[in-house]
């Protein structure tokens, strides 16, 4: 769990109560995400290695971006639902 999540709430309010029960319940829903991660990635044994291709297109089209050429956005939406569909 972030440790910067509680001043960031006190960066929106001041307001004890719901500082402490919107760490509370970011906690517990992390905690039953985490478990429901856990099942899926048994299942879905390729996610990992399509993930790590999505990180690798988007190093490459920064790379891109940066030497000039333009990746169109409906373009990086489709390689990354394809990648991360194929995973």
């Amino acid at each position: 769990f972030a440790v910067d999540s509680i001043p960031a709430v006190f960066g929106v309010t001041r307001d004890p109560f719901i500082v402490y029960t919107s760490n509370l319940f970011a906690i517990l829903s992390l905690r039953s995400l985490y478990g429901f991660v856990q099942g899926a990635l048994e299942e879905l044994r390729f996610l990992q290695p399509a993930v790590a291709l999505v990180l690798g297109f988007i190093g490459a089209k920064m790379l891109a971006d940066l030497g000039g050429y333009h990746v169109p956005t409906l373009t990086s939406l489709e390689v990354v639902a394809g990648l991360l569909g194929g995973g």
